[in-house]
């Protein structure tokens, strides 16, 4: 064999020697450095692709807030107060621990109701067709109490707000689902009659209302706000005509698809948004 024939044949020999198995990581050093790079050969797995959030960030008068939208063409709406039979959840890590694995996936989920301090409806409170709550018109102190107070309530793909007088008079058949909060932030396109431009009270605060296209935009602030400038939201740049404050102080959100899962103080009734389809999996 001639020099140059047995010099390459040594050296293909010593290549394949040191070949990694395929699959294995590499070590690279580079020339004038002690420190080594690692290299993989395999091929990296594509990242499953998922639904993406229904939230986003908004600012509204310098306050920053949280802005999901339901769409009746994407998302169904139900309440969820606990297993049945059983006390509430009073937090989103309950009712993610207690859902199936087949259940639809959540898109969001609010805390939304006055409840008592076990954690059940104060008010008028329907969940999977059963009501579990009368109708509440009495009077008394507190945010629920401003009248008029209202209720988010649908069945299938229709979602609406009414003032508590108003669904008296009108709604014949028992909905779906359906949460009595209050106060009602805008009725029939104005203001509530009791709530300033943009009053003294400020905490953090969440809310819902339905516009005319039949979507449910729920808000809740990222700090203190006043009942004023959170109606003002939903009328002037969500033109809601109808829009109902959930609660203050534990308000709560839900978002899997951005990992966030609010935690705090034992909250009440949920209103859970789910994807009417599931992400691919």
């Amino acid at each position: 064999m001639g020099t140059r024939y047995i010099a390459a044949l040594a050296l293909f020999t010593l290549v394949a020697c040191n070949q990694e198995p395929a699959g294995q990581p590499v070590m690279r050093m580079e020339i004038g450095s002690d420190k080594a790079q690692v290299l993989s050969t395999a091929k990296p797995e594509a990242a499953a692709p998922k639904i993406a959030s229904a939230c986003t960030s908004v600012t509204f008068e310098d306050v920053p807030l949280t802005h999901c939208i339901a769409d009746p063409a994407k998302h169904r709406v139900s309440m969820d107060l606990g297993p049945k039979g059983n006390v509430p959840y009073r937090s989103f890590a309950n009712l993610a621990a207690a859902r199936a694995a087949d259940a639809p996936t959540v898109a969001f989920a609010f805390n939304g109701g006055m409840y008592d301090g076990e954690g059940k409806p104060i008010g008028y409170y329907v969940e999977s067709g059963d009501r579990l709550k009368e109708l509440n018109r009495s009077d008394g102190p507190g945010n629920f109490h401003l009248k008029p107070n209202g209720i988010f309530y649908g069945t299938g793909g229709k979602w609406r707000i009414l003032a508590t007088d108003d669904f008296y008079s009108l709604v014949g058949d028992r909905p779906e689902f359906g949460t009595q909060s209050g106060p009602m932030l805008v009725i029939n396109g104005e203001l509530h009659s009791e709530i300033t431009q943009d009053g003294p009270s400020r905490m953090v605060r969440n809310a819902v209302g339905v516009d005319k296209q039949g979507r449910a935009h729920f808000v809740i602030s990222q700090g203190p706000l006043s009942f004023g400038k959170l109606a003002r939201f939903y009328r002037d740049v969500l033109n809601t005509p109808n829009a109902l404050y959930l609660d203050g102080s534990v308000s709560a959100l839900w978002d899997p698809a951005s990992g966030r899962m609010d935690k705090g103080a034992p909250i009440g009734p949920l209103i859970v948004v789910e994807n009417r389809e599931k992400a691919p999996s």
